[in-house]
């Protein structure tokens, strides 16, 4: 026989409170923290275990029982944040209410594009050290701004599944490449040597510096042990992307198919490209949805190249930006680390979705 846990206690909810929890789970600018609490009350009082409240809401168990026994305890205002030791507040809950309702709902003055500490703290009678405060205890960041791109391509999810499917489900004898180009990579050299790391003191750099040329990386990533076959070129046309499948079909065992995950541009595409495919039949192409280059893994490898070696490098030409970058890429081969896709495509689809839903939503 299982063990019993502890008796819940019973948790029943006036009309009146029902509303007020609804209304806060529902609204989009209600601090997230008490929407949160709202949704683990409404989910408590409907009957569910805390265990279906945990799965459901993806919170621990302690969490959905603190939150019940706080609303048994005091009901409405048991959600709210307990008072710490201290001095005595000097904030009543109806200033920081203000505080954030005009942070999420009201513009700021003189036609900013969002508001500051100072002129929150102008806004509300408040000082600024009061306001950082408030908004480091709700997570309210207005100097924040995240850029985010949906795919519009009408064949988002078969290539969605098609791409996944390949990083989950590999096929057999075959390999899986992701193959793009790193355009426009700047040999740039300081005007002044960069100074080393010291105690207390970090690396320094000037801020200008002398551009001296361009070259683009052609890259493609093995899924499976995340090596990488690279080659440079000064131009980024279809005779170039030629030339480096030619150099990908002279680097791979002969007796293996090729999967090739690209994106949609142009020089992919051209007449050229897909005649010498047609004499190369081992290569299989699949293209990754417009607009979702976050869907080919090479793009990670690109992200550690940048953060590791371009972002704090100096070159006086091209070809030492390239001899450079080369040597960088023959270290990582010999010591690779594959990338693991770990979401399915359902997975995917489904966050997109609650996120299109959050973006509707904000709308009203």
């Amino acid at each position: 026989m299982g063990r019993r846990g502890p008796r819940l206690p019973e948790l029943v909810l006036t009309d009146a409170e029902r509303e007020t929890l609804e209304g806060w789970a529902r609204r989009p600018k209600t601090a997230q923290a008490l929407a949160l609490r709202a949704r683990i009350v409404l989910a408590c009082a409907s009957g569910m275990s805390n265990m279906d409240v945990s799965r459901e809401l993806r919170v621990s168990p302690p969490t959905v029982t603190k939150w019940r026994r706080r609303f048994v305890d005091d009901r409405l205002e048991g959600l709210s944040d307990e008072p710490r030791p201290g001095a005595p507040r000097t904030i009543t809950d109806q200033q920081v209410e203000q505080v954030i309702n005009k942070t999420l709902e009201e513009a700021p003055p003189h036609r900013d594009t969002h508001w500051s500490t100072r002129s929150m703290a102008e806004a509300v009678g408040m000082s600024q050290t009061a306001i950082s405060r408030i908004w480091r205890a709700f997570d309210l960041k207005p100097h924040l701004v995240q850029t985010w791109k949906l795919s519009t391509d009408p064949e988002f999810v078969g290539k969605v599944r098609d791409v996944v499917g390949l990083y989950l489900d590999p096929p057999e004898n075959a390999l899986v490449l992701c193959v793009d180009e790193k355009s426009q990579m700047q040999a740039i050299d300081r005007t002044a040597p960069i100074l080393p790391v010291m105690p207390t003191t970090p690396a320094r750099m000037t801020r200008d510096y002398v551009r001296n040329g361009t070259t683009s990386l052609f890259a493609a990533l093995d899924v499976a042990t995340g090596t990488v076959i690279s080659q440079h070129h000064r131009r980024h046309r279809h005779q170039e992307f030629l030339k480096f499948l030619k150099t990908i079909d002279n680097n791979t065992p002969a007796d293996l198919d090729l999967h090739l995950i690209c994106d949609n541009y142009a020089t992919h595409k051209t007449p050229a490209v897909k005649k010498w495919l047609l004499r190369h039949p081992r290569f299989h192409v699949h293209f990754t949805p417009t607009s979702a280059s976050w869907l080919n893994l090479v793009e990670r490898f690109f992200a550690e190249l940048t953060n590791r070696k371009l972002r704090r490098s100096a070159h006086r030409s091209v070809a030492a930006l390239e001899a450079d970058v080369r040597a960088w890429i023959n270290d990582w081969n010999n010591d690779p680390t594959p990338f693991v896709w770990t979401k399915t495509t359902d997975e995917i689809l489904e966050s997109i979705a609650n996120y299109c839903q959050r973006i509707n939503d904000s709308a009203h």
